[in-house]
């Protein structure tokens, strides 16, 4: 478990790891973003995404995120050491619902290259009124591979007028000392548009079991909105249940964020 392993790490002093500085749409495309999928994995309240689209001309899509947050944060612990991260992604999808793509972070000193990179492979759909999600995703370290580790995730969503409720669950097979044990994570979450404003509320609450964590708790809320072509957010973060981990402290962030989408 990223988080879980790098944290550790950290305490260490050896290492200083989810998801941005959370803000987004709870509710996931028929086929996920690698950014999209990146949050709803970290349970994080990442804004959803101003985008620049074309006329959609074919059965494909390729969507290109940059992103810049001021603490990168996966499921309530920093990963950045509290410090400001790029999270550039692309991601190409097909009308079938099946969705590739990849999602890099500068991350705190980690022994290798302080970079992290995430491979995503899925299928999404909306099956009647829910929209479903399950993907794959390997997280790589470069120059720290014994870091690198995959975990399998699904995620399902509803929207009733302007609410959007949904859930997470993760699951981290073991992987040698990577994940010595298996982990679980389970996450619930909301997104509120305000009528006739450009600004949408979310929040969410996860708990978390693993080698590293007992019933760990990550909780989030924040506020996001659209500004001249620009998706712009803000959130308070924390985790407990972390055995005085200074990494997973309550901390109000920011995030600025940009797609465009190609159809062909």
């Amino acid at each position: 478990m990223r988080v879980l392993r790098l944290t550790a790490a950290v305490l260490a002093g050896t290492v200083l790891t989810a998801s941005p500085a959370f803000a987004q749409d709870v509710s996931p495309p028929a086929a996920e973003s690698a950014a999209t999928a990146k949050d709803q994995a970290g349970q994080a309240i990442a804004p959803p995404t101003t985008t620049e689209t074309e006329e959609p001309t074919g059965d494909f899509e390729l969507d290109f995120t940059l992103s810049g947050v001021t603490d990168y944060r996966f499921r309530g612990i920093s990963l950045s050491d509290k410090k400001p991260a790029f999270q550039p992604s692309v991601t190409l999808s097909h009308s079938s619902g099946f969705h590739v793509g990849t999602w890099l972070s500068n991350t705190a000193e980690n022994g290798g290259d302080d970079i992290e990179i995430d491979f995503i492979g899925g299928w999404g759909k909306a099956l009647g009124p829910i929209d479903f999600d399950i993907n794959a995703t390997y997280y790589v370290y470069p120059g720290a591979s014994e870091l690198n580790y995959v975990e399998f995730i699904s995620t399902a969503s509803h929207t009733v007028g302007d609410l959007t409720l949904g859930t997470t669950f993760a699951y981290t097979p073991r992987q040698g000392d990577a994940a010595p044990t298996r982990g679980l994570y389970g996450a619930i979450n909301a997104a509120y548009a305000i009528p006739k404003t450009p600004l949408t509320i979310s929040g969410s609450f996860g708990i978390e079991d693993n080698a590293f964590f007992d019933s760990k708790r990550d909780w989030s809320i924040g506020v996001s909105g659209d500004v001249i072509g620009f998706t712009v957010g803000a959130s308070y973060v924390k985790a407990s249940h972390i055995g005085g981990e200074p990494l997973g402290r309550g901390r109000f962030l920011l995030s600025l964020s940009k797609s465009f989408t190609s159809n062909f």
